[in-house]
């Protein structure tokens, strides 16, 4: 059977269950059971030598485990006289033999089992009296090495997963990459580091802090030392086979951790790799403080970080000393964590022997390309990326490749030791074009980057060409689009600046504007901050409101362009009704009084200044110079006054720039953020239909409504 009916037989299992378990709690049983068959079929060949050895070492604990490893063949061991075939001799005590099988593993596999919680699942199985018939079925599974390799059974496993996902549908930003996808973003990770990694003697460390069943770390472990495979066949060279290649990642799922351990248990007899994948948020507890020469990772899209909120807070607070010192973004889509996590994760560029440095590979949806204004977090995460060259190229990827959504993702690929020619420098591009349909769909997967489409991503990425185009077909039609942009990082920044207009206002004493003045807080406040106070009180703040209304009424109605004539107006108006009017008072009168006028003078502070406007204000996104000028004793930049005597004077000659507002950063007026707008720079104008054609389409559709009507009320009509 090919990995698809292996799926299939050991999904059929639902079939068994679905009385007793919800369809969101099937992985409860498949999953630990395909693990466990897994293992029993691995550990087949060498359990008589193991239990053997067992016999012998019985009073000898301290030599036991180093030798019963030595006698399976791996780094776990299991010595219980049970199996498949035997554990279902004995139908009236399968529950306690099933039990006392597992236990009876080698501590570090019993670590990985107990993260399945399988125990009350038994007891569930076995009172539903299910427990025989779904161990009859696996036991029925070959899972043997010699049938169903390692990468095929890592297949195997994501595919459950994914089904398992399906299922619960409850967080759709939990998506699992499909196997093509990775083989790029690997690929991506790798390219042009041939030469370094076969170095002789070289040994390269590979991360993923959100590893899920650890596919991304295997893929990428066997493209260096064994090639790239598909359907069990090598189509692409190894880089090196005699490289060492050490694994290490984090995962916060139990289930998906206990596959991902158990998986590398499999795969590497020294126990090595799996002892390197931990449990856990990475976000608030990093297991991994060290340094790696490739990083690569699918973040959940979308998922809130509220639960490391204390510990990534904490952090941030320590700056350059934490990981997350750049910024923080917003609590409902922790991605770019896990981006600044990964770069505190590299390696320095001059540390060790060959190049030094790392390189990051990591798939996100379009939010952290351009969420947050000038100043956010997330703005703050992406001008540290690019004011520090790190970013060597984003690749925005065909919709409809993952399983259960078919949203926009976008490969960011970041190095520290980018060649003399990329520095300053980020590529752009766009392999949305770039795929094939699927022959049958997987979900919401229906389209797939084969190989030869993954080789012209990797071309355009290593010709570093900008404005590369390619003939695609679309609409029936061929055209020519742009596929790739090198532009600098200055590109992707702007200032924002704030810019004022004065404040003018006319006044009047009219009825309506009167009238106004009961709906200004400070005004009512004369008698309703009164009403726990006596009668007497009371009456008497309703009495103060209604002088006030009086002598209002009682001045000239005259309409004041200018707020000083009209304030020294109410004020002698004030001193003649013999009433004090009380700062805020005076605002609530000013408030209800006036009303915006561009012919009014303006209104001025008490140093003469103009007074802005908050309801002009506007802002002004200045693109950053690739060379910033001298700031004026302002402190406002060159590039900036530049700007708006350019486009703002000419149109609002009466606007000036707020100089309050400064960038935390570098000092100047302004406030500097970065953005990726990454559609802009493939930006096709596609020209409107001439008119006579949308005349002639709406003639036809007329036409054909007319037809119907006849059809349904006769030639007649």
């Amino acid at each position: 059977m090919n990995h698809s009916e292996i799926v299939s037989f050991i999904w059929s299992v639902a079939d068994l269950i679905r009385d007793t378990f919800k369809r969101g709690k099937y992985q409860d049983v498949i999953l630990p059971m395909t693990v466990l068959r897994r293992l029993d079929c691995v550990l087949a060949p060498t359990k008589p030598e193991v239990l053997r050895r067992f016999e012998e070492l019985k009073g000898r604990p301290e030599a036991m485990a180093g030798q019963l490893r030595r006698a399976s063949g791996f780094d776990f061991y299991n010595v219980s006289p049970y199996d498949f075939e035997r554990l279902i001799a004995d139908p009236p005590n399968l529950a306690d033999n099933l039990r006392s099988y597992i236990a009876r593993f080698s501590s570090n596999m019993r670590e990985v089992l107990e993260a399945f919680r399988f125990g009350n699942t038994i007891s569930m199985l076995d009172e539903g009296r299910l427990l025989y018939s779904v161990v009859q079925r696996f036991k029925d599974a070959d899972l043997h090495p010699d049938r169903i390799d390692n990468p095929t059974m890592g297949t195997i496993f994501e595919e459950l997963l994914r089904k398992f996902n399906e299922a619960l549908n409850e967080n759709p930003g939990e998506h699992f990459t499909p196997r093509d996808v990775v083989h790029l973003m690997v690929e991506l990770m790798l390219a042009g580091d041939g030469d370094h990694i076969a170095r002789t003697g070289a040994v390269h460390d590979i991360y993923d802090p959100c590893c899920g069943s650890g596919g991304m770390l295997m893929i990428a472990k066997e493209h260096i030392a064994i090639g790239r495979r598909e359907n069990g066949q090598v189509i692409r060279p190894a880089i090196s086979e005699s490289a060492e290649i050490h694994l290490f990642g984090q995962e916060t799922n139990p289930e998906t951790w206990a596959v991902s351990k158990s998986d590398l248990y499999i795969k590497d007899p020294t126990g090595r790799d799996a002892k390197n994948i931990k449990l856990g948020s990475v976000l608030s507890r990093d297991y991994h403080r060290r340094k790696f020469d490739y990083l690569i990772t699918n973040p959940p899209y979308g998922k809130r970080w509220t639960t490391d909120k204390r510990e990534v807070k904490a952090e941030h607070a320590r700056g350059s000393a934490g990981r997350f010192g750049p910024g923080l973004p917003r609590i409902s889509d922790g991605q770019l964590l896990f981006l600044l996590h990964m770069l505190s994760r590299m390696r320095e560029p001059d540390a060790g022997p060959g190049p030094g440095g790392s390189r990051v590979a990591i798939i996100m949806n379009g939010s952290p390309l351009f969420s947050g204004d000038a100043g956010s977090g997330e703005s703050e995460i992406r001008r540290h990326v690019l004011e520090n060259d790190l970013l060597e190229a984003l690749i925005a990827l065909p919709e409809q490749l993952f399983y259960n959504t078919g949203i926009a993702t976008y490969v960011w690929l970041l190095t520290n030791r980018k060649s003399p020619e990329r520095r300053g420098r980020v590529q752009l591009i766009d392999a949305t074009s770039l795929w094939t349909q699927m022959k049958r769909s997987l979900g919401d997967k229906r389209r797939e980057i084969p190989i030869e489409k993954a080789d012209d991503i990797l071309g355009i990425l290593a010709r570093f060409r900008d404005r590369e185009a390619r003939t695609v077909r679309a609409d029936g039609e061929e055209e020519e689009v742009t596929v790739g942009r090198v532009l600098s990082t200055t590109r992707f920044g702007f200032r924002k600046v704030t810019i004022e207009r004065p404040l003018r206002l006319n006044f009047q004493t009219s009825e309506n504007r009167i009238g106004r003045l009961a709906e200004q807080t400070a005004f009512r406040r004369l008698s309703k901050r009164l009403r726990k106070a006596s009668e007497k009180a009371r009456r008497k703040g309703e009495e103060t409101q209604e002088s006030i209304q009086a002598m209002l009424a009682g001045m000239p109605d005259t309409l004041f362009k200018d707020r000083d004539e009209f304030l020294s107006a109410l004020a002698a108006s004030a001193k003649d009704a013999d009433i004090k009017l009380r700062a805020p008072v005076r605002n609530a009168i000013v408030a209800a009084l006036s009303e915006r006028d561009e012919t009014a003078e303006i209104c001025r502070d008490r140093d003469g200044n103009p007074e802005p406007d908050p309801k002009l204000r506007d802002y002004e996104r200045v693109p950053l110079p690739d060379r910033e000028g001298p700031a004026d004793e302002s402190g406002v930049p060159a590039s900036v006054r530049d700007f708006i005597d350019r486009e703002v004077a000419p149109h609002r000659p009466d606007a000036w720039i707020n100089l309050s507002k400064v960038d935390t950063k570098d000092g100047k007026v302004g406030i500097v953020g970065y953005e990726i707008n990454f559609n802009r720079h493939f930006y096709r104008f596609r020209p409107p239909r001439p008119l006579e054609e949308i005349q002639q389409d709406i003639v036809e559709v007329e036409s054909e409504i007319m037809e119907i009507l006849r059809d349904v009320v006769g030639t007649a009509f």
